[in-house]
């Protein structure tokens, strides 16, 4: 009998796929155990500070948040952006964040750049945007 690379018996396989059958059509957990369900955060839940869960004082403090700022803004833009799409001006950066449904966010801060500038990668938008990423 030829299973190809299956590992299971036809029977336990269906078994399998009866078991998934009602996850799959409600797109939500069936079991009762609540164990294996990671929980939503709350209202109420503390968003640890960028600069750390106990963040330096004064200017390491500041500096420490806009390198935060910065990453997180390269990141979320990085997740919109393809490589093909560089070196781009504002508006060409614009077009393709609007393309691939990017947050608003990510949208003012592109319109923030300088417009008639070239750039060359996401960070060096960033850069120009007045943040310093880490790394």
């Amino acid at each position: 009998m030829d299973r190809g690379s299956n590992q299971v018996s036809p029977r336990e396989d269906d078994e399998r796929k009866h078991e998934l059958e009602g996850y799959l059509r409600s797109g939500q957990h069936t079991h009762v155990e609540e164990a294996n369900d990671p929980e939503p955060p709350a209202d109420d839940d503390i968003v640890p500070d960028a600069g750390g869960p106990v963040p330096p004082p004064g200017e390491d403090r500041e500096r420490a948040r806009s390198a935060a700022e910065a990453d997180a803004l390269r990141l979320e833009l990085s997740r919109h952006l393809e490589h093909s799409t560089f070196p781009a001006d504002r508006q060409s950066l614009l077009s393709t964040l609007e393309a691939h449904q990017a947050p608003e966010q990510a949208l003012e801060a592109v319109r923030k750049l300088p417009d008639g500038k070239t750039y060359g990668d996401v960070t060096r938008a960033v850069r120009a945007l007045g943040g310093a990423p880490s790394g």
